[in-house]
This record gives structure tokens, C-alpha cells and sequence, in this order.
């Protein structure tokens, strides 16, 4: 079914995908559309407060981090044999919540799943403000942070290559890789939006960067034609990215002879993490979002509703990671590997593991029920619940597989500083600045895509009310 053509610059001409479930019947024009998504770059006393938060706990972040650097790592809770805490932890668990944005905005894309239109553009700009933050601890966690450029392969004076055998340097590959193209695959989607806010603009400046970051865009067949073609040739090469990046990530933990580690099981059980994790973080996002601005006509029940049931699914698939795990350690029959588990469920780090097991495992369960998937309290409170377990999911794989190797001499404890702590806060704050200041300036929702679902609506001459 072809789109009817309709004037203005962010109006569609391509097929409606959205299936009859996540239709908005509340919606009924462009107009509206423009109007009330629009309203969300006003800003508002709740969005300054937000803003002012975020950039405190940014602030207590960068103090940790430049007290660190003055004093040396010791002030970290590093404890020989425990060499990779705080800092290489959170760069999973970032580098997870990057990855639901470009399977929501890419891979549901390509199977035509309707119920990603009004949260794949704060999925996607989640992805690149949570990758942008996981970039930033293979800086921090190394002693002298301004050589971090020794990373990266260039030809240089010291006739010097980086050591391509380590984890760190395939983590810079994986990390560049991905902030590119998730990047272009976002600013590539928002073009048609931008040149919607263009036309609207009154300040001939700010039309004038409006303009030029449209392209010119001016809504033509050829245009269309040209975008479609592009986003779907972007969506099916960053397909493989929600694949590789965090199988890359894993083998950080999978290539070494570690308790707990050494299992082929990685790739796939951290992916299926990382789906879980981003979609919790979209639900952290996006629920605030349609409440303060007044948009549950746009993320409807609906969405979340079809959201739950991909979270139940990545939480199952999660919880059966765990328990094969627990098999293959005892299947094996290798005594540091069953010792391992068993220490890390019931010995020093006990605390830790259920605290995962519960969020990832027991609490998701509540979603096979059908009042709670539609309920927006109970989601997002799941979220926040979601996100503490898959943090210390990578806490559990990180902290006791190296505390309790193969040397009962060896064994040792680990117990976070201030420093990072503060740090763990400042990333958290860098993200959400970013993300509030995207807010602000560009439409969180995707004006183009939306409209696609209400124009099947406007026929009989009622198709005159656009935007613009």
C-alpha cells in the first residue's frame, strides 16, 4: 500500500508498516502530530531540573576522575589479583544499553514490527549517548589516560603497533565501529523531521543550520525514493553491529584461561544481556517522557504492552544463560570451575549474584501477566530494577572469577572506593546531560514515521491539514 502524497517538507511518501495494533486512533492529522511532539523541544522547569541533576552528578564524576589521576589508580578498589573493577564493569553494562536502539531502530525495521515508530528515536539516541559513554573507560581505567591515543593504530615515531591480541584494542575497534554507524544511521532518520522544524522556524539563523543539516530537503519523490533506500541499506548493515559489538566485548572475558569465564556461551548470552538491558533503559526513558509531555496517545499502551513481552523474552533467554552455566560447570567436572559457582551463589559474593538473579530472573516473571505489562508504574519501577541487575550481572562475571582463581593463594576480596563510585555516578550524569540536551533540540519522536500511521485515516478531502 503506497502512501498518499501530501504537501510539506516532513510529510511521507512511503508504505505504512504499522500493523493495526499500534495504530493511534487519538491522532487525527499532521497537524496535531507537528503541533504536540514539536512542544517537546520548549523546555520545561521539570526538563532544567532534570538537566541540573544530570550535570551534577557529571561534575562529581570529572572530580573523582582528575583525583584519581593526580593520585594514581590506587585510589581505586583495585586488589591484586582483582585488576579490572568499577571502570571495565560499567563499560559493559554501557556498551549493552547501546545495543537495543539499533535493534528496535534497525532490525524490527526490516521485519516490519509497527510497535518501534514512536520509541525507536529515543532508542537510537539512547544508543549513541550509552556508547559515547562506554567509550570512555578504556580512558579512564588506564593509568595515563592521555596516551590513550597508543590504542589506536597509526603510523607513529616509536615504529610501534598496538597489541592487537589484547581485548582493550578490539574494544576500540568495536566501540569506533559502532558509535559511526549508529551516529549516521540516527542523523540519517531525523532528516526529514529537521526539515519539518526548518519550516516552522521563524530565527533566520537558527533556519539556517535547520537547512543545512535538511540538506535541502524539500519532499519530493526522488527524495523519498533516495531516504528509503538509504535507511534501509543502514538498517540492514547495522544488523550485524547488535551481533558483533557486544560478541567482541565478550570475548574480553571469553578468550582468557579465567574461572567462569572460558565458555563458548559468551557472545550469545551477552547479546541477549544486552538487548534485556536496552530495552529496560528505553521503558527508564520513554515512560517519563509520554507522562511529562502529555504523549500516552503516542506510546500507547499498546507499545508497551509489545515492548514487555520483548523484555520477557531476553529475560528468559537470559535466565537459561545462567542456568547452562551452571551446568557446564558441572558437567565438566573441572574442580576450580564448580568451586567457582558455587562460591559465587552461595559464598563471598552471594549478595551480588542474587541481587541478579532477582532483577534478571524473578522480577521479569511479573510480565507474563497481561494488567502488568500495561501498566506504565510497574514498567518503569521493573526498569530501574532491570538495569541494577544487569549491572551486577557484569559484576558477578568480573569480580569473583578473578578474586577466586585457580591458587587458593591467590583468592582475594574487592571493595569499590569513592572514586569509583563517584565515577559510576559521572557516567550516568554524561549520559542523561547528553540525552536531555537531545531533547531539547531535536524531535524525540519521529514525525515522518507517525505520520505514516495516521494517513490511512485521511482521506475524503480531509488530507489538506498539514503541518506547515
Amino acid at each position: 500500500m503506497t502512501a498518499i502524497p501530501q504537501p510539506g517538507a516532513g510529510e511521507p511518501r512511503r508504505p505504512n508498516i504499522a500493523s493495526a495494533s499500534v495504530q493511534l486512533p487519538a491522532v487525527k492529522n499532521y497537524e496535531q502530530v507537528d503541533n504536540e511532539i514539536i512542544a517537546t523541544l520548549k523546555p520545561t522547569k521539570k526538563w532544567f531540573l532534570a538537566l541540573l541533576a544530570a550535570i551534577t552528578c557529571l561534575a562529581i564524576g570529572a572530580s573523582s576522575w582528575m583525583y584519581q589521576i593526580h593520585e594514581g589508580l590506587g585510589v581505586a578498589g583495585y586488589n591484586p589479583p582483582v585488576m579490572w573493577g568499577v571502570y571495565i564493569i560499567t563499560f559493559v553494562f554501557w556498551v549493552g544499553i547501546g545495543h537495543a536502539g539499533t535493534l528496535i531502530s534497525a532490525i524490527l525495521y526490516l521485519f516490519r514490527a509497527g510497535f518501534r515508530t514512536t520509541i525507536y528515536r529515543a532508542a537510537e539516541a539512547m544508543t549513541v549517548f550509552a556508547v559515547m559513554t562506554a567509550g570512555l573507560f578504556p580512558i579512564i581505567h588506564i593509568g595515563r589516560p592521555w596516551k590513550f591515543f597508543w590504542l589506536i593504530p597509526y603510523p607513529n615515531w616509536r615504529l610501534l603497533w598496538p597489541q592487537f591480541k589484547s581485548p582493550l584494542v578490539w574494544d576500540v575497534f568495536a566501540i569506533s565501529t559502532y558509535l559511526t554507524i549508529s551516529t549516521t544511521f540516527l542523523f540519517i532518520g531525523l532528516i526529514p523531521d529537521i526539515a519539518v522544524l526548518r519550516d516552522r522556524e521563524k530565527n533566520p539563523t537558527k533556519k539556517a543550520i535547520l537547512s543545512a543539516l535538511s540538506f535541502g530537503w524539500r519532499n519530493s519523490e526522488a527524495e523519498w525514493r533516495h531516504f528509503v533506500r538509504a535507511y534501509l541499506f543502514l538498517a540492514a548493515f547495522s544488523t550485524p553491529l547488535v551481533l558483533s559489538v557486544h560478541s567482541v566485548v565478550s570475548f574480553d572475558f571469553a578468550m582468557a584461561l579465567t574461572p567462569g569465564w572460558h565458555t563458548t556461551i559468551f557472545p550469545p548470552y551477552f547479546v541477549a544481556g544486552a538487548i534485556f538491558s536496552g530495552f529496560a533503559m528505553v521503558w527508564t526513558i520513554i515512560i517519563p517522557i509520554r507522562k511529562w509531555w502529555k504523549l500516552e496517545h503516542y506510546v500507547t499502551l499498546n507499545h508497551l504492552d509489545a515492548t514487555a513481552k520483548m523484555v520477557l523474552f531476553t529475560s528468559l533467554v537470559v535466565g537459561l544463560a545462567y542456568m547452562i552455566e551452571f551446568f557446564i560447570a558441572w558437567y565438566g567436572g573441572v574442580e576450580a570451575e564448580q568451586t567457582y559457582f558455587w562460591n559465587r551463589v552461595f559464598g563471598q559474593w552471594w549478595w551480588a549474584a542474587w541481587i541478579m538473579l532477582t532483577c534478571n530472573m524473578i522480577l521479569p516473571l511479573s510480565l507474563f501477566s497481561q494488567k502488568l505489562r500495561r501498566n506504565p508504574s510497574w514498567l518503569w519501577i521493573l526498569s530501574i530494577f532491570i538495569n541494577i541487575g544487569m549491572w551486577f550481572e557484569r559484576f558477578v562475571i568480573v569480580v569473583p572469577s578473578l578474586s577466586h582463581e585457580f591458587e587458593p593463594w591467590q583468592w582475594s576480596g574487592y571493595m569499590p572506593t569513592w572514586v569509583d563510585y563517584g565515577i559510576l555516578l559521572g557516567s550516568f550524569g554524561w549520559f542523561f546531560m547528553w540525552f536531555l540536551l537531545f531533547i531539547r533540540q531535536l524531535p524525540v519522536f519521529a514525525l515522518s514515521e507517525i505520520k505514516e500511521i495516521v494517513q490511512p485515516r485521511m482521506k475524503h478531502g480531509h488530507s489538506h491539514n498539514g503541518g506547515h
